[in-house]
């Protein structure tokens, strides 16, 4: 899957908090899948996120699955990642899974997440 591999894990905002989602692409049919984390200021709600994410996967082959959200607070100057809250649409994202998901991008952060709302 050289077009899976194409896709880059995470694309969150470089600072700041704000709404993101975990979205599982799978070819149709089954076989290769994976999860990415999506998160950005510009999202007033966590809908608009998937509704940019899915049309971009589509092209590429992929069904797109939303498994959650919740927030994510980026401190880039104490290099420190915070994942929590939920979303009101999707449900709570399994927080721990984004955390190992953002590990892979922010080796050198301090990433935690918890069940908080704020």
């Amino acid at each position: 899957g050289s077009a899976m591999a194409a896709v880059r894990d995470v694309e969150i905002d470089p600072e700041g908090t704000f709404k993101y989602i975990l979205v599982r692409l799978q070819r149709p049919g089954g076989g290769e899948q994976r999860d990415i984390v999506r998160g950005t200021k510009a999202a007033e709600f966590h809908n608009h996120i998937f509704e940019k994410v899915n049309p971009e996967m589509e092209k590429l082959g992929y069904e797109c699955k939303c498994l959650g959200g919740g927030k994510i607070e980026h401190n880039s100057k104490d290099k420190k990642i915070r994942v929590f809250g939920l979303s009101t649409g999707y449900g709570k994202a399994d927080h721990s899974v984004t955390v190992e998901i953002l590990k892979k991008e922010y080796t050198d952060y301090e990433i935690t997440w918890s069940d908080d709302k704020k």
